[in-house]
């Protein structure tokens, strides 16, 4: 354990005496009060975002990650949220403009490539009724899996560069039209390349898990670039899978994985890694809760929602995080998590905590021990704290962007 990572957590835990004006127990949401605080501290986070335009707009990162999509789809959920046309006309703009800029087709994932901006895009576009546009964008979207299923591509199986995060974008699209348009079919055979991808490496390296990858020569297991992150998108695309699939791989790499988690409650960053020091979304606990929520509404197996409750005591003790406020290694993240616990359990004291987590992110900036590089940004920056503070308003509806589909 390092605690050199996080601040020690002074909040008081949740009772209904300190979760007053935060939450309400009798509706299961928060309370009014602290909405008023989110709205409060949102509208001055989107004028910073704002007044720092030049400088974001000014970039050639049109990533949803790092880049100019990411903050168009905070800027649009803003716009949606409190009704107000500039913001949503804005981010269709700049959401258009990254589709076509966004040059190299080997970047196949939601996060980093483009698939993002042309999902996000013509999500977008086909709620304005523009459905020709938004056709282009679909037909650009699957034309990529020519590439993402060739066998001699190298492409890894990971979510941030891999054919997960394609798979995300496949899904995202599908969830988002009222007719899906990507064939079952091309899903499938994602699906299927992604897990005999798994079957292959745990064969050759003889893993106990049936099901494990390599991204730059190390076997990691979160979120980001893990099997943890690959298992939660294969489980969101279940209704493709076959049921030896789900047998057979799905379900038993799961206990393997659940072996795994230190006694703190955390997992590792990576196999053969014995440190117990990353409690973030994209490494360790908070990604693991994801995965662990959604494993125990799949199946129904107590031992995932326990294995999911213990992510979430490490995160209230270790998640407010001195490398910043973001999603990806951030308090907001961190916060994320407490919120899949929310939906899966109703315990309103999850939703206390995710507020708690809120309410450090109000001092933007004062708390973090280094500057992001994109400090602007979805993952890494500003849009992402303002996208966290506003999903929490509508905790049964709040979905982690572009993880949860």
């Amino acid at each position: 354990m390092d605690a050199t990572k996080h601040y020690k957590n002074q909040f008081d835990d949740y009772s209904i005496s300190v979760s007053h004006n935060i939450v309400r127990n009798d509706t299961n949401t928060i309370h009014d009060a602290f909405k008023s605080l989110l709205t409060s501290e949102i509208k001055k986070c989107i004028q910073v975002l704002k007044k720092n335009e030049r400088k974001w707009l000014n970039s050639d990162d049109y990533s949803v990650y790092t880049g100019q999509a990411g903050i168009a789809y905070t800027l649009y959920y803003y716009g949606k949220y409190y009704s107000d046309s500039m913001y949503t006309n804005m981010a269709i703009e700049i959401l258009q403009r990254c589709a076509t800029e966004f040059k190299s087709r080997h970047n196949i994932t939601f996060l980093t490539g483009v698939v993002g901006p042309l999902a996000l895009a013509a999500v977008i576009l086909e709620s304005q009724q523009k459905k020709k546009e938004a056709e282009q964008l679909i037909l650009k979207l699957k034309s990529i899996s020519t590439y993402v299923l060739d066998e001699h591509s190298n492409i890894p199986d990971e979510l941030l560069y891999g054919r997960a995060g394609y798979l995300a974008g496949l899904l995202y699209v599908n969830a988002n039209l009222s007719t899906a348009p990507i064939e079952a079919d091309l899903i499938k055979k994602v699906v299927s390349s992604i897990i005999n991808s798994g079957i292959s490496y745990a064969s050759s390296t003889h893993s106990q898990s049936p099901l494990m990858y390599s991204w730059h020569n190390k076997e990691y297991i979160g979120a980001a670039h893990g099997l943890a992150g690959i298992l939660y998108l294969l489980l969101q695309a279940r209704q493709y899978l076959t049921q030896v699939q789900i047998d057979n791989y799905i379900k038993p790499s799961l206990y393997y994985l659940q072996k795994l988690q230190f006694s703190s409650g955390n997992f590792p960053s990576s196999m053969g890694n014995s440190s117990d020091k990353l409690v973030q979304w994209c490494h360790g606990a908070p990604g693991m809760s994801a995965l662990f929520c959604l494993a125990y509404k799949v199946f129904e197996d107590g031992t995932f929602l326990e294995t999911a409750i213990q992510c979430g005591e490490v995160i209230w003790e270790r998640g407010l995080l001195k490398k910043g406020y973001s999603i990806c290694h951030g308090v907001a993240g961190n916060g994320y998590a407490f919120m899949h616990l929310f939906q899966q359990t109703k315990d309103i004291k999850y939703l206390y905590r995710a507020c708690k987590f809120a309410e450090w992110c109000f001092h933007y900036g004062s708390h973090q021990t280094r500057l992001p590089d994109r400090p602007f940004s979805l993952f890494e920056g500003l849009a992402g704290v303002i996208y966290f503070l506003l999903d929490i308003q509508q905790p049964h509806l709040t979905k982690f962007p572009t993880y949860d589909i």
